[in-house]
């Protein structure tokens, strides 16, 4: 959603450097900057699943709310669909994101109900998530928080940067994150293990 040159994150810079070969390789392209999308067996509701399950304390990114608009991999694939197979939106960067505007807070609430979970909110400074990004990082086989999903989440993750258009009316995410869409594609729990020189145990 924010991949953009010199902002300090490889993994956004990298995005954008591979957005920029895409858009002037002469081929026939269509750029879509995702925000956060969750469906069975995603990377975000499989996360706090386990997060809440194993420890239920969430620590908010910062000292301020920051707004997200998660998107139902549903709505993705039917942009896809629609670029791929039905050739629209060709030579386009659109951003995808979510018909709803919410806090990390009532998203994370949202998933802990669901759970069956009533999870303690403590907010912590930015650095601090970072520094403790660092250490499950080398810890973990699939950490439960990494560096770049701190920077995306102290950012925001609701409009993109630098600005480009949403698709079209027609193309445009429907589907609410409501609890009955998190019920719908409940994923399956992954463990991320502590690593050791044979990798995850």
């Amino acid at each position: 959603m924010r991949a953009r040159p010199a902002c300090g994150s490889s993994y956004h810079e990298s995005k954008w450097a591979a957005e920029e070969i895409v858009r002037s390789s002469g081929l026939d392209y269509t750029v879509v900057k995702g925000g956060l999308i969750y469906g069975r067996g995603d990377h975000m509701l499989d996360h706090l699943r386990l997060a809440l399950r194993t420890l239920p304390i969430f620590g908010l990114v910062g000292m301020r709310d920051r707004p997200v608009r998660p998107t139902a991999v549903e709505d993705v694939v039917r942009i896809l669909q629609a670029a791929l197979i039905e050739g629209r939106l060709s030579r386009q960067t659109v951003a995808v994101m979510g018909p709803e505007e919410m806090s990390l807070r009532e998203a994370v609430s949202r998933v802990a109900r669901v759970v069956g979970k009533t999870p303690r909110f403590v907010r912590a400074p930015v650095a601090f998530h970072y520094r403790m990004a660092r250490v499950l990082e080398r810890l973990m086989t699939i950490p439960l928080v990494s560096w770049a999903q701190v920077r995306m989440l102290a950012e925001g993750i609701a409009e993109p940067l630098p600005g480009c258009p949403e698709p079209p009316k027609d193309l445009r995410p429907g589907l609410y994150f409501t609890e009955a869409q998190i019920r719908r594609g409940p994923p399956e729990t992954r463990r991320g293990g502590i690593r050791g020189p044979l990798g995850r145990r």
